[in-house]
């Protein structure tokens, strides 16, 4: 009786124990596996993988939501364009785990411009803790991965192409979005709001109304599912340049889901 008195005593201590951890993932579903395995969104939030840099910007980016808003699961294929430093692909990658895949795709044009741009995202994917990261450059009018995708994803950026590269380079881009995505599949966009109706000048500020998006997303045949507000700022009166000290990290942004129909 007093064995199974202590067994009682230690079961029950290890579930207050466990319903007093939980509620740090509640906001995700939650994997947890072997070293490189895939891991719930909470805790590759909380991986000591990343560094400190990108833990810093959490608070403003909001990871843990926008990956859930995304439907990001263990064992997906996933698509980081344009990924910068690899803030995102990191996270990814942890939460993917080994039966999944990230390919974080870097603009051969942009390495024309600037040779350096992939490097710190290559040396992200030399790392032995994020092996299921592959780095390729490639025209984003023809994204070519070995899987179909079942998330592609850019953050920040659509305003560069838009803007940068032409309407129809835009639209050029979705398709090959499209095409790279299963059916079924999710493109996710993030940028910088402008103010509707702004004029070209409105590139400066590396911004964009997030109608255009809807519009150019929509006219390569993708259903528009859903708007997440995570990272609305309603401070942001969206006329300064989004590099501004008063507003860097800190910008109104757009998140807008688009989904590849399933027939």
């Amino acid at each position: 009786m007093a064995v199974r008195s202590l067994l009682m005593t230690v079961m029950v201590g290890a579930s207050v124990a466990a319903a007093a951890i939980a509620p740090a993932y509640a906001q995700s579903p939650l994997y947890q596996g072997r070293r490189g395995g895939a891991v719930g969104i909470a805790a590759a939030v909380a991986s000591k993988d990343r560094p400190d840099e990108d833990v810093a910007s959490d608070k403003n980016r909001k990871p843990a939501s926008l990956l859930a808003f995304a439907g990001l699961k263990r064992g997906m294929n996933v698509a980081d364009i344009m990924p910068g430093k690899g803030y995102f692909t990191r996270l990814f990658s942890n939460v993917v785990g080994g039966e999944g895949h990230v390919w974080a795709i870097v603009p051969a044009g942009l390495v024309a411009k600037k040779p350096t741009a992939a490097d710190a995202v290559k040396a992200t994917a030399a790392m032995p803790v994020f092996s299921n990261v592959s780095v390729l450059i490639q025209p984003l009018d023809a994204i070519q991965v070995p899987k179909r995708l079942d998330l592609v994803w850019t953050a920040q950026n659509y305003h560069d192409v838009y803007y940068g590269a032409g309407v129809d380079a835009a639209l050029a881009f979705d398709k090959s979005v499209f095409a790279a995505l299963r059916p079924g599949g999710v493109f996710i966009v993030i940028d910088h709001v402008a103010n509707p109706g702004a004029d070209a000048d409105v590139a400066k500020l590396h911004r964009i109304d997030p109608a255009i998006i809807r519009r150019q997303v929509e006219a390569a045949g993708f259903h528009f599912e859903s708007e997440s507000k995570v990272l609305v700022n309603p401070d942001d009166n969206h006329d300064l340049p989004v590099f501004d000290p008063a507003i860097r990290g800190r910008t109104d942004q757009v998140v807008l889901k688009f989904r590849k129909p399933a027939h």
